[in-house]
């Protein structure tokens, strides 16, 4: 189905793309793995959608918490359009909770979903159109849609991913692809390079980050974007004690292979300590040598240390007028949805997932 982009150029709630009405009131986002089934004045665990009267709305359409230009190496992708700059964009919410996030208030984006659900948020709002714009005044020759995860920031990625394919320009997606297969089908057209999180092998892992998570979820994701037509690389950042076991990590490069073949490439990451692993320390040198080693061994072509970068941080990034038309104090005006006078207290996160005062569980 092709959508045009709203024609709006004030903030507004957006419909969500992907959703489906269940009986007794519950409608379903399919955007990601979660599903989650909403009634109304609920969000779902990414925050980012809520129900209004049966329908879902993503409340972040057009939201920007941090930009930055640099070169596409830095995603890190290094087998597609290498030595070129692309302009990574980010909004608010997220279908996990990592323990060692380092994006954690923009990627939760906990008090400034809420600000936008109560119409109360300061948040840049900018137009496709005019992140296409910017895109191309900044000399960037591409849009990473990145920082928060871009699964639950469907709508806007969409209409931005298909004028900056209009206007010549590239699309990577930086995920951790607890993605549905009709959501990758939407964009497939669209985007040009999937970078991906393999953070493990181990289901016990995935549900400390995500209950619902299975490692087959995100894998047959990665591997759906590969039959897609979509260039895909794939990272692992290296916690120790937590992923580091050298036989799992061997079985992730022997899994790249066989499902996505010998020259995708596999980053390996550096852990550094943040949030709830501050005391962890960072990923000795020796075991991510060998799990590159173990790569090798393997027979995959592409494989890279990536010893000074653990994730796509907007930590030190410009601030998002050095990119964009208008003053600080214009960009951050109030934001209220231009469209209806929906906005007030309704919209909490749902309590099945989430503590959260007078939500049913039964959902």
């Amino acid at each position: 189905m092709n959508v045009a982009p709203p024609n709006q150029s004030d903030y507004q709630l957006v419909e969500t793309r992907l959703q489906e009405k269940l009986d007794n009131g519950l409608t379903r986002c399919n955007l990601c793995l979660w599903r989650c089934k909403l009634k109304h004045g609920q969000r779902g665990f990414c925050q980012a959608h809520v129900n209004r009267h049966g329908t879902l709305y993503n409340l972040s359409y057009g939201i920007i918490s941090a930009m930055d230009k640099g070169p596409i190496e830095g995603k890190p992708v290094r087998h597609f359009r290498p030595g070129t700059e692309v302009l990574s964009i980010g909004s608010y919410g997220c279908n996990f909770r990592c323990g060692g996030c380092h994006n954690l208030e923009i990627s939760w984006g906990v008090t400034a979903l809420d600000d936008l659900a109560k119409g109360e948020s300061k948040a840049a709002y900018v137009t496709p159109a005019e992140m296409v714009a910017a895109t191309l005044r900044s000399g960037a020759q591409g849009i990473a849609f990145t920082y928060s995860e871009p699964a639950v920031w469907l709508e806007y990625v969409l209409d931005t991913a298909k004028l900056a394919k209009e206007a010549g320009l590239y699309t990577v997606y930086v995920s951790n692809s607890f993605v549905t297969d009709e959501a990758l089908e939407l964009m497939a057209p669209y985007l040009d390079v999937l970078c991906s999180d393999i953070k493990s092998l181990s289901d016990d892992f995935y549900h400390d980050i995500c209950p619902t998570a299975k490692v087959s979820q995100v894998l047959g994701s990665i591997k759906k974007a590969a039959q897609l037509g979509i260039h895909v690389e794939t990272r692992t950042n290296i916690i120790p004690g937590k992923n580091d076991d050298p036989a799992e990590l061997k079985a992730i490069a022997e899994w790249i292979l066989e499902n996505l073949g010998a020259d995708s490439p596999w980053h390996i990451t550096k852990f550094f300590p943040a949030y709830k692993l501050s005391d962890v320390p960072p990923t000795p040198r020796p075991i991510m040598q060998t799990a590159y080693d173990n790569g090798v061994a393997v027979g995959l072509n592409n494989v890279y240390l990536e010893a000074d970068k653990g994730c796509d941080c907007a930590e030190g990034n410009l601030p998002l007028e050095a990119y964009l038309s208008g003053s600080a104090e214009d960009l951050h005006q109030v934001k209220k949805c231009a469209s209806s006078d929906c906005c007030g207290d309704e919209g909490i996160v749902l309590k099945k997932y989430e503590q959260a005062a007078g939500v049913d569980d039964n959902v």
